[in-house]
């Protein structure tokens, strides 16, 4: 018998074969070869974010990791609301204003520390946001986008025409984090809980129950479920999001004013959410990766700047036009091994 004779054949087979029926649908691993393969992107995911701070070059790097992770939370509470609820809402601005002066009224007023005003903001401006939105559940589409980019116009009008919270110069002498270690370890652990518990919330029952008010609401409705009651809960999630990265950035700028309000808290998440990969709740993270530290190194170029924003917009949609998480998953999952026949 020759040497190939002796030798088994082996074909090539992707990685992935098999495991996504166990682990999807029974969640039974049959080796760690497989669990290895399904963690391993988590894992690089996870020690990534915790190694940010410590492979900033200086203080200046450091806060702009903090302000990558205000967006990245800006980012899912768009992206969570937008591809698994069906609510298109460009409220980020109006989102982090709230969290923004609930925080710094709080602190500036009342002297609460910032550990005890940033939840209290997350949930209080998470109610006030929901019940403002309310009204415009029944809206669908664009015209539930162009209402909700109004409010943080709305608000913020209203605090220039009535000098309320010191007006246009807002409030100040607010108190920071006590280390610059706690604010960037404070801010990438919301940014990884909210990922995580939003993938998680997805999948349950509930996470269901709001793909189906996304695909058919009439038949939700028709089922005997209150969509109104599941659109209010899923805006009062993103929102209180929005509303705790207001807070963070009001203690790490110790101010908080009109500004907070402005478009860019809106428009950024989006284009991020497009750059890395809509529905995918990673992706918007990774484009906030991207597009926040562009933004920096492209600050002595002014207004100019957006013209580059726009071009990498306008690239990634007409190219790429899925996102890089999606790119990236796709690759991911077609490595081969060699497998004996």
């Amino acid at each position: 018998m020759s040497t190939q004779e002796r030798r088994p054949e082996k074909r090539k087979e992707r990685i992935d074969r098999g495991i996504k029926v166990r682990s999807d649908g029974l969640y039974a691993l049959m080796s760690w070869r497989e669990l290895s393969y399904l963690t391993l992107p988590r894992f690089i995911l996870i020690v990534g974010m915790l190694s940010l701070p410590l492979l900033m070059p200086g203080m200046y790097w450091q806060r702009v990791i903090s302000i990558v992770c205000i967006y990245a939370i800006l980012a899912l509470s768009f992206d969570f609301l937008a591809h698994y609820v069906g609510l298109v809402s460009l409220g980020g601005a109006f989102f982090i204003g709230t969290g923004g002066y609930i925080a710094g009224v709080m602190n500036s007023y009342y002297g609460f520390p910032p550990m005890v005003t940033i939840p209290l903001a997350a949930i209080i401006g998470g109610g006030v946001c929901t019940v403002l939105i309310l009204p415009c559940l029944p809206l669908k589409g664009v015209y539930f986008a162009i209402v909700t980019l109004m409010y943080p116009l709305f608000m913020a009008r209203i605090i220039e025409a009535f000098d309320l919270f010191g007006g246009t110069d807002g409030l100040v002498g607010i108190d920071s984090f006590s280390s610059a270690f706690v604010e960037q370890y404070f801010i990438l652990g919301m940014v990884l809980v909210f990922l995580f518990g939003l993938r998680r919330l997805v999948t349950t029952d509930m996470g269901l129950i709001f793909t189906a008010v996304m695909d058919n609401d009439q038949a939700v409705k028709a089922s005997g479920i209150n969509i109104t009651k599941y659109k209010a809960l899923a805006v009062f999630i993103a929102s209180s999001m929005g509303c705790l990265a207001g807070a963070c950035l009001t203690h790490i700028y110790m101010w908080s004013g009109i500004s907070q309000f402005a478009l860019d808290f809106s428009i950024l998440p989006i284009a991020a959410t497009v750059i890395g990969g809509a529905g995918t709740l990673v992706g918007p993270l990774l484009g906030c990766l991207i597009l926040v530290p562009v933004s920096e190194l492209l600050r002595d170029f002014g207004t100019l700047r957006i013209v580059f924003y726009a071009s990498i917009l306008v690239a990634f949609i007409l190219f790429k036009s899925e996102g890089i998480m999606v790119f990236g998953q796709r690759k991911y999952e077609q490595f081969e091994r060699w497998t004996r026949i």
